[in-house]
């Protein structure tokens, strides 16, 4: 269950004054996103791990962007609840908590294999701003002055009773029935100035507008933001048209909708998840065989779909191999099955995508290469049937033409993993 949000202790230090708020926000909210890289914490160089670039949420994970917190400890995260005063609320701060959580906790838990633990802190209480909810022009493509309006009478108004000192991350709920609400507004809000409060920087806010009951798995797909995270979905340019085609179902941070939501094994090792055994860098030329555990097997979990009765993967094995193909690509395999947050997944198997270091957040930074082609499935709850059955299944064989690299699937161990091999380098 969330934790109950404990009232701020004493006056402390105190937000900057709302002349000072609105004048930061105003001069960041034509450019609100954090375009540059920052300064970086080393990370584990290895030959197939791309080097991060200046790209919006980039791929590369030579180093970690330090303006992000890094979820590999447990990390609180305050819910503000914020109600309007044309509107009277008709839920509480409470249900609209249980909306989110447990939930997205636990898929936090599940896909980093219980080395990240989310740790919710709501108010019982709303908090009223001190305009109609219709003064702030709240949509999808929110204007740069309502958004720093909202955020400046936010901050000012939950101040009094946050310590937002001892948050990693801030969680703006608005009441969801006020009549200026639009669901399809929820986002992160990037600031390339910090604010400050109580003594520390507030560089992201997650502004909430959902629904009651709200989309499925939303907040946890916005907290992937919160950590470096890219859109991986595909916005037609007049918002018509399919928004899947580059992942499909096979990533939250695609569609939070998903038959197989959990991040892509390349998403967990930029964030700390796997460790350097657990992935496989793949020669350039010759052939590499190599055993795949499920990506969302972990220990204690178990396995189905392997050879004989379903049996308990030890879920610290190689998740995933990867072929360098330029200096800012590179092809990766995965296995995807039902397990962990996997469960309602279309099809078993071993998935392809291509890692893209410099392409940004939103621009196919990831792209799953499809191996049934000519097929799709799972048409009724898919959100991209034809990418539903990409994965490489038992027995086939599957070539990525463009860079000569071939995968066959030649078994499946007692515990569920993969046996895969993988020929790099043009054939003659």
């Amino acid at each position: 269950m969330p934790r109950q949000f404990p009232l701020k202790a004493g006056r402390g230090p105190r937000l900057r004054s709302t002349a000072a708020v609105f004048s930061t926000l105003s001069a960041i909210a034509a450019t609100s996103l954090v375009t540059g890289p920052s300064v970086a914490e080393p990370f584990s160089a290895v030959p197939c791990a791309l080097r991060r670039t200046s790209a919006h949420h980039s791929e590369g994970l030579d180093t970690w962007n330090a303006a992000y917190p890094r979820p590999r400890r447990a990390l609180d995260a305050v819910m503000v609840f914020l109600s309007f005063p044309d509107a009277a609320p008709r839920t509480t701060p409470a249900q609209l908590a249980a909306d989110h959580f447990p939930a997205t906790s636990r898929f936090f838990q599940r896909a980093s294999y219980g080395r990240f633990t989310l740790r919710a802190h709501p108010m019982n209480h709303w908090i009223r701003m001190p305009r109609p909810s219709t003064a702030y022009a709240i949509k999808r493509d929110w204007s740069p002055e309502g958004r720093a309006a909202y955020l400046r009478d936010a901050l000012a108004v939950a101040d009094p009773q946050v310590d937002f000192s001892r948050y990693g991350i801030v969680y703006f709920v608005a009441d969801p029935d006020a009549p200026g609400v639009d669901s399809d507004a929820t986002k992160v809000v990037n600031l390339d100035t910090p604010l400050r409060a109580d003594g520390t920087d507030l560089r992201r806010v997650v502004t909430v507008f959902e629904k009651h009951p709200p989309d499925r798995l939303v907040l946890a797909h916005e907290t992937g933001h919160v950590f470096d995270l890219p859109d991986l979905y595909h916005r037609p340019a007049d918002d018509k048209g399919d928004w899947d085609t580059y992942v499909g179902d096979w990533d939250l941070m695609g569609s939070q909708f998903g038959l197989a939501p959990d991040l892509f094994a390349w998403h967990k090792w930029k964030l700390g998840w796997l460790d350097p055994r657990q992935v496989v860098c793949v020669r350039e030329s010759g052939v590499t065989r190599v055993t795949l555990e499920p990506l969302g097997s972990a220990p204690g979990l178990p396995v189905t779909g392997a050879a004989g009765p379903p049996s308990f993967g030890l879920g610290e094995g190689v998740k995933l191999a990867v072929v360098r193909t330029g200096p800012d690509s590179v092809l990766a395999f995965e296995a995807r099955s039902p397990v962990g947050n996997d469960t309602t997944a279309c099809r078993s198997g071993i998935l392809v995508y291509r890692v893209r270091g410099t392409a940004p957040s939103g621009s196919g930074p990831i792209q799953v290469l499809d191996a049934h082609p000519r097929t799709e499935a799972c048409w009724e709850n898919s959100v991209y049937p034809p990418l539903a059955d990409a994965p490489v299944g038992l027995g086939e064989t599957f070539t990525v033409k463009d860079e000569g690299i071939r995968v066959e699937v030649e078994g499946r161990t007692a515990s569920g993993a993969w046996n895969v091999k993988i020929t790099a380098g043009r054939p003659t």
